[in-house]
């Protein structure tokens, strides 16, 4: 009887350890919030017109396309950082620098609290696109990549840590980053829209 609980319990370790860096839980969780990030933003320009879509609400405040500008750049950059992080030897020891939960990743990349100014590179302006449909292009490839990538990858993300200026992250979190970072433009262009001169048509 030990013989066969002992082999039960075998079974189970094999059965319910991840055989890479991350569980099926967070690939799931992870590529659904990816998804919903993007159709989310898609959503936010669908049908809106030229004079919508360049409405600012003062000079120095973005457009819509600004916004998706700036999101379809920021995916490109993110990810590269991301990316050159993960092809490193990892460094597990660096996790005792990391705070938030991946849960306050995603809530505080999202909020538009504290409003911080990007990179040169990354202004809409500075940007290659040269229209809304040229940056959702570069979005929707982008982002189908990154989902496939974490449906997929072997890589141990856990045990890879960024070091940003404001903040340590492990390379899932870093993923779901680059989601939350496409729902606080998102956020953005909402605020656009609301503006009570937004444009009726």
């Amino acid at each position: 009887m030990k013989k066969f609980l002992l082999y039960i319990s075998i079974v189970a370790g094999v059965a319910f350890t991840p055989v890479d860096g991350i569980s099926k839980k967070e690939r799931k969780e992870a590529a659904k919030f990816l998804n919903e990030t993007e159709e989310a933003v898609l959503n936010a320009v669908k049908g809106l017109s030229e004079a919508q879509l360049n409405f600012k609400p003062a000079a120095d405040k973005w457009s819509v396309e600004d916004c998706m500008k700036h999101i379809a750049v920021t995916e490109i950059t993110l990810w590269h950082m991301t990316d050159s992080i993960i092809s490193q030897t990892a460094n597990p020891e660096k996790r005792s620098d990391i705070k938030m939960t991946d849960d306050d990743v995603k809530k505080n990349i999202e909020d538009r609290t504290n409003k911080v100014k990007t990179y040169p590179s990354m202004e809409p302006r500075n940007t290659s696109f040269k229209n809304l449909e040229e940056a959702m292009n570069s979005f929707k490839e982008n982002r189908s990549k990154l989902i496939s990538y974490v449906k997929n990858t072997d890589a141990d993300l856990r045990n890879h840590v960024a070091t940003l200026p404001f903040a340590s992250f492990d390379c899932y979190q870093m993923i779901l980053f680059i989601g939350a970072h496409s729902q606080r433009h998102l956020r953005q262009m909402e605020e656009v829209k609301g503006d009570p001169n937004f444009p009726k048509e």
